[in-house]
């Protein structure tokens, strides 16, 4: 077991899936920017631009979902600990709280850089 302040791990789960519920609000705004752009008069190009930014974000609302129940479990298990353990967290809840905020960062990087492709299309339809 390894002293470890467990509240401020479990508030960081939950400004991970605040941020996470924040991005898939945002992709569903785009998904309804699509659909409005899908009814317009659009070349060959675009609409294979058009079926990449559906495709992409259909994919990455399931990554949000993953990472989200992921997060969600993790924190579950840290909630026990604190309580059985003393406020004490296992040195495998720890590790698992490191590899899963490499998990955020990484899909918040790939988010961004999706956001920022999909608002370089909408310039040019």
């Amino acid at each position: 077991m390894v002293q470890i302040d467990i509240t401020q791990l479990l508030s960081e789960c939950n400004e991970w899936r605040e941020h996470l519920r924040r991005y898939k609000e945002e992709i569903s705004g785009f998904q309804n920017q699509l659909r409005e752009i899908a009814g317009k008069s659009l070349d060959k190009e675009q609409l294979q631009r058009l079926e990449h930014f559906h495709n992409q974000f259909h994919i990455q609302l399931i990554n949000i979902h993953d990472l989200k129940q992921a997060i969600k479990s993790h924190d579950r298990k840290m909630q026990f600990e604190k309580s059985a353990f003393n406020g004490y967290v296992n040195e495998e809840s720890l590790l698992r709280h490191e590899s899963l905020l490499d998990q955020f960062k990484t899909l918040e990087h790939t988010l961004q850089d999706l956001r920022e492709e999909f608002e370089e299309f909408l310039k040019i339809v």
